[in-house]
């Protein structure tokens, strides 16, 4: 199906990759990893022609119907969300275009001619409408959604129907660039089990461990310029990656050391008339052996320990006969909830139950219609929301922000921090008011971390982290003296560190002792997903 030999890429002298060997058959998942800026989406670009390789070839089976994902979604214009999933925003017309443009010249037998009809087939296909909405309930749309103008929805509501898009057309080749950041959990858990019958082959760039644990069949890491491959999901890939940097590092040591035993002979006896004959001998046998790279160790999580926030009551948060409506909306009846100090609680159900509007009356962002509001004794209460603009000095570099936030960190503990948050090197003196979005609510978490709440509130704390930021925030976390209430769609971070759930559902939040798999078990469902939506 595709097939990549002796790919090299560069940029301004730096090599990306170089020697890269990758092939997909038809029906296979794979997973493209590495760290930022290791070249990863280059590769997507050079499979897709969107630029060129320095050397080496790319060959796709000319049959082959490629679809892509790509992070950011292009402009949706007036067009409704049911015209950008059925292609009528725009795609259909563009095929036919290509399509005539391709028959005047006279090429129809040329792999862009058969791309474009067979995408023109799927999006003409008299049950597309049906397909469609099938997708965008899966991905989390309701019904009354559909007819709306895109424009008036977010960006990454946007990028679910272009989802719907691609799995309507149902290319053999499936190509996505970090398909979940914009999904919730349940939408994550259906399109997570789509992919699971999905009949094309899958090629993924994921910073999410548990989507390709359970999906992936070999992975792909870029590592030191090489693309090295490994069998397997993810997990498989961390186990397999570490028994070969240790058995190549074995290997190093030891030639190291046979290196210094000869070369230690060759000087002792080098001036030896009996002997130097062998001396030579010696330092002949060093120079034809074919050296061996010192290996580099993989990259592990960087530990930061989060100071002990001041202890508050034992009673950390509670909510007495709450209302909250939003307009003719009721979302809360007379609602009780309470934390404990010390609890470390994941709340989960389905989409527009109130998870988010629970965790901002928590963090008394919200105020209640109806009811009572308590904070527990010495509550020191800190709420953490990807879409709230984080309180940052505009005027200030990244590293002064954290600085002023705990003056008592050193710099390098700083940049420590910083870097284990993927701010580098000179990144750190940016100013805030030219980061991104996604850089403001790195930076705003990692305020969070150097001088802690006693109580911290989390909305979807992992988007825009990759793999390794991600396993540096569960060990800061797992050590925190603090009580933690946070919404995730990351089920290997709720894994780790959840031992509460609580299941916001139809205006109630269910308790259950224990973790994610206990909630399963108990809530009788057949699998994740119908446990979030189970009453």
């Amino acid at each position: 199906m595709l097939t990549i030999r002796k790919l090299k890429k560069s940029y301004g002298g730096r090599i990306l990759f170089e020697g890269a060997d990758l092939q997909i058959n038809y029906g296979e998942r794979v997973a493209l990893v590495g760290p930022n800026g290791a070249g990863k989406s280059t590769i997507f670009r050079i499979i897709l022609g969107d630029e060129e390789a320095d050397k080496g070839t790319v060959e796709r089976d000319e049959w082959t119907l490629t679809g892509f994902l790509p992070q950011e979604s292009e402009e949706v214009g007036d067009y409704t969300v049911l015209e950008i999933a059925t292609g009528r925003a725009g795609m259909l017309q563009d095929l036919e275009a290509t399509l005539k443009s391709l028959e005047d010249a006279g090429t129809v037998d040329v792999p862009e001619y058969y791309e474009a009809q067979g995408k023109f087939d799927a999006l003409n296909d008299p049950k597309v409408e049906a397909k469609a909405k099938e997708m965008l309930r899966g991905l989390g749309y309701e019904e009354d959604r559909f007819e709306r103008p895109a424009k008036e929805m977010s960006g990454g509501w946007i990028m679910r129907a272009h989802l719907a898009r691609l799995l309507v057309i149902e290319p053999d080749l499936l190509m996505l660039d970090e398909p979940t950041n914009h999904l919730d959990l349940m939408s994550l858990l259906w399109f997570q089990n789509y992919l699971k019958n999905y009949s094309g082959a899958i090629l993924m760039i994921s910073h999410d461990r548990q989507f390709m644990d359970e999906l992936v069949e070999s992975v792909h890491d870029i590592d030191d310029r090489k693309l090295i491959q490994y069998t397997g999901n993810y997990s498989d890939y961390l186990k397999q990656r570490q028994e070969n940097y240790e058995r190549h590092n074995q290997a190093y040591k030891n030639q190291q050391k046979q290196i210094k035993e000869l070369q230690e002979f060759a000087n002792k006896f080098r001036n030896v008339s009996s002997k130097a004959s062998q001396a030579q001998s010696k330092l002949k046998e060093i120079d034809r052996m074919e050296k061996i790279e010192k290996p580099l160790a993989p990259k592990k999580p960087f530990r930061f320990q989060i100071p002990e926030p001041p202890r508050g009551g034992q009673k950390a948060l509670a909510l007495n006969g709450v209302h909250f409506a939003y307009g003719d909306l009721r979302v809360y009846e007379g609602l009780d909830f309470e934390i404990e100090r010390g609890e470390r609680t994941v709340l989960v159900g389905p989409n527009g139950s109130g998870k988010s509007t629970l965790i901002k009356l928590l963090a008394g962002e919200l105020e209640p219609q109806q009811g009572e509001y308590k904070p527990g004794h010495n509550a020191k209460i800190g709420y953490f929301s990807q879409h709230r603009a984080a309180s940052l000095n505009p005027n200030n570099s990244v590293l002064s922000e954290v600085l002023e936030a705990a003056p008592t960190l050193r710099e390098d503990e700083a940049r420590g921090i910083l870097g284990s948050f993927m701010f580098r090197k000179e990144e750190v003196y940016k100013m805030t008011k030219v980061l991104s979005g996604g850089e403001k609510s790195r930076l705003n978490l990692v305020k969070f971390l150097v001088d802690p709440p006693n109580i911290l509130l989390m909305d979807e704390p992992t988007t825009h982290l990759d793999i390794l930021t991600v396993e540096s925030l569960i060990l800061a976390l797992a050590n925190y003296q603090g009580t933690l209430v946070f919404i995730s769609h990351d089920v290997h971070f709720i894994k780790e560190l959840a031992t509460d759930v609580i299941h916001v559902a139809y205006g109630n939040a269910k308790r259950y002792h224990g973790d994610w798999d206990y909630f399963i078990e108990k809530s009788g469902a057949g699998d994740e997903r119908a446990a979030l939506t189970a009453d």
